[in-house]
């Protein structure tokens, strides 16, 4: 019979898929206001460089002509800020629902009977995540980073343009890239990237700090909490050598770890008789066997998902590629999901209910 830390370890995988889910969502929503206004900035620097022939370029003259380009700019990603925001501002409260909600499916009656759980109030877990750095920066510090990178790469540019006599419409070509290619040629795409990784690792960082709360607040249950990498052919080195290791409360490496860090963080519940202060005898043997405190082992990927019915695996990796992966013909190398599948808030809370219902919890 699966132990409450084995049923909460299935959860957060599955849980995780649903987040990542959420985190393309998100990706889709700040990209389209950065996008948008590209169309603008790209079309008043022409405007700015068509005001300054070859002859008459200076350094200081083009930082003058860039002022609005830059002001387009700053412009973008202050809006881009207002959606991420808010996306995580609702993911930090739902985050702390699910877990309240998932603690409580586990307990075993003994132990829910005597036992409150604390809930977390979303505004409270949502500034538990703000407060802290990811990567070294706080969000908001994060956002100027990409903004300030973006601009110095089109002044750049422009300045080597001109110095190596290309023309307005090849600098734009350079740093816009071809619609032929879908623009992921031009030298812009490197700010795409790093916004796209920027909005991932924020909601996982989002995530991961809401739940820690949640932990934090439960340490009458909550022993200690463990580090849970998703095991594929894509796991860094770190986040593979840290998975399944636990740590206090409060301490320890928190994912993520890095820029579009997957690994996730699992509650760890004390042993029925340790939440409640009893001797093990005064544990109905049911309820010892259920809440026994030990640690689940550790899986991979590719084997925590052969474990699920072929509805789920179907769900995940869409109806071909689930079949093939039941005959054998397809080997899990990498923490797959089918056509970028997107999930709002609310789509992920109608998820993690029917999963609580089909795995029991």
């Amino acid at each position: 019979m699966a132990t409450a830390n084995d049923k909460i370890v299935d959860a957060a995988i599955s849980h995780q898929i649903g987040l990542q889910r959420y985190g393309t969502g998100v990706v889709r929503r700040v990209m389209a206001i950065l996008n948008r206004v590209d169309a603008d900035l790209f079309a008043q620097m022409v405007i700015a460089l068509e005001k300054m022939p070859p002859e008459s370029f200076t350094v200081q003259r083009l930082d003058q002509l860039l002022v609005e380009v830059n002001r387009l700019n700053a412009e973008a990603y202050r809006a881009a800020g207002e959606e991420l925001d808010n996306a995580l501002l609702e993911l930090a409260g739902y985050e702390a629902s699910y877990q309240h909600k998932m603690l409580q499916s586990v307990l075993p009656a003994q132990v829910a009977e005597a036992l409150t759980l604390a809930t977390v109030p979303a505004n409270q877990a949502y500034a538990a995540a703000m407060a802290r750095p990811f990567q070294g920066k706080l969000l908001r510090e994060a956002l100027k980073d990409v903004e300030a990178a973006k601009a110095i790469r089109i002044r750049d540019a422009i300045r080597m343009g001109f110095v190596e006599g290309e023309t307005i419409s090849q600098m734009v070509r350079r740093l816009r890239g071809t619609r032929t290619n879908g623009y992921a040629d031009g030298l812009l795409e490197i700010d795409r990237r790093g916004a796209e990784a920027l909005v991932r690792t924020a909601v996982n960082h989002t995530a991961n700090y809401a739940r820690q709360a949640v932990f934090e607040a439960n340490a009458d249950i909550v022993r200690e909490w463990l580090f849970l990498a998703t095991l594929d052919g894509r796991t860094s080195a770190s986040c593979r050598a840290l998975s399944q290791k636990t740590f206090k409360i409060g301490t320890g490496p928190q994912p993520p770890r890095h820029w579009n860090c997957r690994s996730t963080s699992v509650p760890v519940l004390k042993s029925a008789w340790e939440a409640l202060g009893l001797s093990k005898d005064e544990i109905t043997i049911a309820d010892q066997a259920s809440m026994d405190g030990q640690i689940p082992g550790d899986i991979s990927y590719g084997q925590w998902l052969k474990g699920k019915p072929a509805g789920f695996q179907d769900e995940i990796l869409g109806p071909v590629r689930g079949k093939l992966f039941r005959d054998g013909g397809l080997e899990l190398d990498r923490f797959v999901d089918r056509n970028g599948k997107e999930y709002t808030i609310a789509e992920l809370r109608k998820r993690d209910s029917e999963a609580f219902g089909k795995t029991g919890l």
